[in-house]
């Protein structure tokens, strides 16, 4: 997948996830987007030939990325995770950032992502992180940072 096709399935994606997080959250969500990622979630076993792993990944957070940025750490040799889950995770006056967890097996294969069918490539489209004691069909606040 080359850089322009990721940048505009991650655009859709957290337009999606920013819609989808204002039906949770009572916070007055920014439309300016930051993202904090954090790699090889799935601690992938080295030896699955099929895809590229980079187990130097593991543990590795980087935090308030712009959109470009992300991409340049998820692109590798035109290849990204098979599953990034988004989720909004914080707000402030200024903008709205998003958790971006990714799997640790990159492809360039379309069938191998997990959200392929949904139209949204290799993301998944997640809720915020309900607070303890969360009742459904209520609003809650996010932390601001």
């Amino acid at each position: 997948m080359n850089k322009p096709d990721f940048l505009f399935l991650l655009l859709g994606a957290s337009y999606a996830s920013f819609k989808f997080a204002k039906e949770f959250v009572k916070n007055d969500l920014k439309s300016e987007f930051k993202y904090d990622l954090e790699l090889n979630i799935s601690h992938d076993n080295p030896e699955l030939k099929q895809f590229d792993i980079y187990p130097e990944d593991n543990g590795k957070k980087y935090f308030d990325l712009t959109d470009k940025e992300v991409v340049e750490i998820l692109c590798r040799n035109d290849k990204v995770p098979v599953w990034i889950d988004i989720a909004v995770s914080k707000s402030d006056r200024k903008k709205t950032t998003f958790k971006l967890l990714c799997a640790g097996r990159y492809s360039n294969d379309k069938n191998e992502f997990y959200y392929a069918d949904g139209g949204s490539g290799p993301f998944g489209i997640k809720s915020p992180n309900h607070p303890i004691g969360y009742k459904e069909g209520t609003k809650f606040k996010l932390k601001k940072k």
